[in-house]
């Protein structure tokens, strides 16, 4: 067996929760060949309509493709939308105990408009003020049941600013998995960049960097990336920082060792999903004890597969795994 097939084994029955904002990503597919009489915009014929499972849960399902368990926590709505939400939770076989429906939310849904293979427009359909202080609890309580009960040994936090990750439920999951040892990664967005600290693992991207930490990064200029570096490790103080570079790769900083780990030659479509896959891949990379450099090697081969297809996938383990076996020695 290779080190990338032991290592993947190992990913098997690893329990993990994904706390954070769900949400169904739905595209309209068609043929444009004219413009429209009305107005200056492309006419759209209908071929078809396909509705995924994405945000959190899109993470989750790629958990479950690398053969994990995981447990998805979030608050939903009560209307139509959650209908068709728990049933493409059914139809992925994934646990649906850690979902909270609420008449206060509605259930987020991103609708595209996909025209000759490529996304003409983007129609949001969410509520995104804060959840309440009861579904905070209630969240809550289901994430220590999860740890105590069924033995997660690892968080995921799912950031997408749509309202279920507030500042308190943040403290306090953190707080609550670094008293018990359990592992805890974050992929941040601006709202509560700041809120995550002591965390296991934090994975912005660059522009969330350059948001949050409000340093003016020039990637032809180390310094100034390594600046902002800085800002973040010392308003944060998580165990690793993880960073992903869009066409310049990925950087990581392990006890202030780090590694650039440059970006793969791929044929990119789309970057729908590819932070999702990234903080999956690094979060089970993270559980089975493999060292930053590999860990940050493999996540950022797994974000390139995604990018490949158009829309929001879960990630090929098989492709994946081959991919790996080249590099993992």
């Amino acid at each position: 067996m290779t080190k990338a097939e032991q290592i993947f084994s190992s990913f098997e029955g690893k329990k993990v929760i994904v706390l954070g904002d769900v949400m169904i990503d739905t595209y309209i597919e068609g043929k444009v060949e004219r413009m429209s009489p009305e107005a200056p915009v492309p006419v759209v014929d209908f071929e078809k309509k396909t509705s995924r499972l994405g945000g959190a849960a899109n993470v989750a399902l790629n958990l479950k493709a690398l053969g994990a368990d995981p447990i998805i926590c979030t608050v939903i709505g009560k209307d139509n939308h959650a209908d068709l939400f728990m049933k493409l939770i059914n139809e992925a076989q994934l646990k649906d105990a850690g979902i909270i429906p609420f008449d206060e939310r509605i259930t987020t849904v991103k609708t595209r408009v996909i025209g000759n293979d490529e996304q003409l427009i983007r129609i949001d359909h969410e509520k995104i003020e804060p959840i309440s202080s009861s579904a905070e609890f209630a969240l809550l309580e289901k994430i220590k049941d999860f740890c105590l009960k069924e033995g997660a040994e690892a968080i995921i936090f799912q950031d997408y600013n749509k309202g279920v990750l507030t500042e308190g439920l943040i403290e306090k999951t953190i707080q609550f998995a670094n008293e018990n040892g359990i592992l805890t990664t974050v992929d941040p967005k601006k709202d509560n960049f700041f809120c995550y600290k002591n965390v296991s693992l934090f994975k912005p991207n660059l522009k969330e960097l350059t948001e949050g930490t409000a340093v003016t990064v020039d990637m032809g200029k180390k310094s100034t990336f390594l600046e902002a570096v800085d800002v973040l490790k010392q308003k944060l103080a998580p165990a690793k920082t993880f960073i992903t570079l869009s066409e310049h790769g990925v950087f990581i900083d392990d006890n202030n060792e780090n590694h650039f780990v440059p970006a793969f030659d791929r044929n990119i479509t789309d970057v729908s999903g590819a932070g999702d896959t990234v903080i999956s891949v690094a979060t089970l990379c993270l559980l089975v004890g493999m060292s930053a450099k590999e860990l940050a090697t493999v996540a950022n081969l797994a974000g390139g597969l995604v990018c490949e297809h158009v829309g929001v996938v879960s990630v090929d383990k098989e492709r994946l795994l081959k991919e790996a076996t080249n590099i993992l020695k």
